[in-house]
């Protein structure tokens, strides 16, 4: 399976690039296959349809038809059942009247009924005890007829005054031919010599008016009607009865039994429609059987219809495509021109409007794009040199010479003080704020390394500043191996401190937070200094900045803010919460990243 797979994948791949490689990728040839293929495809769906919906009318037409000749069928055989009990009821008036059976006139008279009608087998009266009182025509009954034992028989006893309607069987009560008949029987009681007799009449009828009416039925070629008994699912009549009983041909009688309405089946791999009517008053089933490939011979007409009118509309398409290909193609190869101008680097090329309306539009944006690239260049450009700029302010402000004397200063005096634990820490901070300011010339480092040069700077302010503040700095253990841009805090803790803490009398206090929020890292600083007012926040990041509390624009804040922006986006950034004599909180906001993110972004 898998070098079959292989092998497809490498023979797909050799088409694709032998189109590649070939005209027949073109616009021409896509443009023509294309409206080709669609207009074959939509064709081909719209055939699809309309065959599936004109088969679906043939069998509800096929299955209407089928059902009327069913009915009609079932109502002949109700007149015929109707017809024959009237039969029933002339033969018990003329063979019982007055009680007496007996006479050449009743004879005579059931002659006459016998001659006038071919489906009459015979005519027999016997009594309870299966003696035979009179038949017509005379013959002698046989002595192993055991008639007492037959179905009609034992149904007229059992219900007396009702006419029964046996299954089909062999007439085997009298010498001479075998013939299949239905049996009718009925139990009568009658007055003979002042006493009630209880006598059977019965009247044994062959198939030929049943066969005469199923032959009449046009269900196709191969389409029949059969007939069954609902109370056994005996077959009372098939026009194929003796292949039935050889076992030569078989019918679905369970289905039959249980379904009304029509149903469809498969016999000797051939779909069939059955339908099914009940008799009434008999007890019997009508089951007309059509075959539907005779009713839906039209599919293959329609079929050829159909392709031969897809194969027309192809043509035709093809035609069509190739004229609008060819109107395309002129304007297309301008614009290709063109573009290879501007792949070149030539960015002052431009196309002239004209052509088609979508080409006209192509060539509008085409030229706005180009000017777009222009003006983005242009911007880059100054983005750039504004990166380079407030990279060289953020190098300046970290070798600070006012800050370096005044911490050289805090040094002095505090050797003269033999102050020597403290001249130790405040020199080590200070070397090792530089260091990581310097940081190889690197401007991303991590959170650990920026939360350690903002300490060396508050516990040289601290010192510098008499203990005038305190400082605590809290972060998650998982945002120490985070990614930042380097000393976005110091500039922010001097803020504070100048401008929030220096100008106020009771104790400061300056607490830095730092985790992850929604897929951001949080540095947030907070002090408890004399706060801002809403002007005053607004023109730290606009550059207007309304300081009054102490020295300083406020630009490195600016500057913070900016350098964010030009390395993680206008979404994030700097964000400030001040109030009056409450002090002031900021948030600086920058996507979470790891040093092996940043590597694989590298290579």
């Amino acid at each position: 399976m898998s070098v079959f797979t292989g092998w497809i994948s490498g023979l797909a791949g050799w088409c694709k690039n032998r189109l590649r490689s070939s005209k027949v990728s073109s616009i021409r040839f896509i443009i023509t296959w294309s409206f080709s293929v669609f207009i074959v495809l939509v064709l081909t769906i719209m055939a699809m349809l309309l065959h599936d919906k004109f088969s679906q009318a043939a069998e509800r037409s096929a299955e209407l038809t089928t059902r009327q000749i069913v009915d009609q069928v079932s109502y002949s055989l109700e007149d015929y059942v109707r017809s024959m009990s009237h039969l029933y009821r002339a033969i018990e008036e003329h063979m019982l009247r007055d009680g007496t059976w007996e006479g050449d006139q009743v004879d005579k008279q059931l002659d006459t009924l016998l001659s006038s009608r071919e489906d009459i087998i015979s005519i027999t009266l016997l009594d309870a005890q299966g003696h035979l009182l009179k038949n017509r025509p005379s013959a002698r009954l046989k002595p192993s007829a055991h008639v007492t034992q037959q179905g009609w028989f034992q149904s007229a006893l059992r219900v007396p005054d009702h006419l029964s309607f046996s299954l089909p069987h062999i007439q085997n009560m009298y010498d001479g031919p075998y013939k299949w008949v239905v049996s009718m029987s009925k139990g009568i009681t009658v007055r003979q010599d002042g006493q009630d007799r209880q006598v059977i009449l019965l009247v044994d009828i062959n198939f030929k008016q049943m066969d005469e009416l199923s032959r009449r039925v046009s269900l196709g070629q191969r389409g029949y009607v059969y007939i069954i008994d609902e109370s056994a699912g005996n077959i009372v009549y098939h026009p194929q009865q003796q292949l039935m009983y050889m076992g030569l041909k078989r019918e679905n009688i369970e289905q039959a039994l249980v379904a009304t309405g029509s149903y469809e089946d498969e016999s000797e791999g051939q779909k069939r429609l059955n339908t099914v009517k009940s008799v009434a008053n008999i007890g019997w089933k009508i089951v007309g059987v059509a075959y539907l490939d005779e009713m839906l011979t039209t599919r293959q007409e329609v079929n050829g219809y159909l392709i031969r009118v897809l194969i027309v509309v192809l043509v035709l398409a093809i035609i069509v495509s190739l004229i609008l290909s060819s109107s395309l193609t002129r304007p297309i190869r301008r614009m290709e021109r063109k573009m290879k101008a501007v792949e070149r680097g030539d960015f002052s090329v431009e196309l002239p409007i004209e052509g088609p309306l979508e080409v006209e539009r192509l060539s509008r944006r085409f030229n706005l794009m180009v000017n777009k690239i222009r003006a983005l260049m242009s911007e880059i450009i100054h983005e750039q040199e504004q990166k380079r700029r407030y990279e060289l302010e953020a190098l300046q402000a970290q070798i600070n010479p006012h800050f370096l004397y005044n911490t050289l200063n805090s040094v002095v005096r505090m050797v003269g003080m033999s102050r020597n634990e403290e001249v130790v820490t405040m020199i080590t901070s200070l070397s090792r704020l530089f260091r990581i300011s310097l940081s190889q010339g690197k401007t991303i480092i991590t959170v650990r390394e920026e939360l350690e040069h903002a300490h060396h700077y508050l516990t040289i302010q601290q010192m510098r500043f008499k203990h005038k503040f305190r400082f605590n700095m809290e972060a998650d253990e998982e945002t120490l191996d985070c990614l930042t841009l380097k000393l976005v805090l110091q500039p922010l803790i001097e803020n504070a401190i100048v401008h929030g803490i220096e100008y106020d009398m009771d104790e400061g206090q300056i607490e830095i937070r730092v985790y992850e929020e929604e897929a951001n890292l949080v540095l947030r600083i907070t002090d408890n200094g004399v706060g801002m007012t809403e002007e005053q926040v607004a023109g730290l990041l606009n550059g207007n900045a309304i300081i009054k509390s102490g020295a300083g624009s406020g630009v490195a804040v600016r500057n913070v803010h900016d350098r964010i922006q030009l390395y993680y986006g206008d979404a994030y950034g700097l964000e400030f919460v001040s109030e009056l004599e409450e002090g002031t909180t900021v948030w600086i906001r920058i996507p979470v990243q790891y040093k092996r993110e940043l590597r694989e972004g590298e290579h």
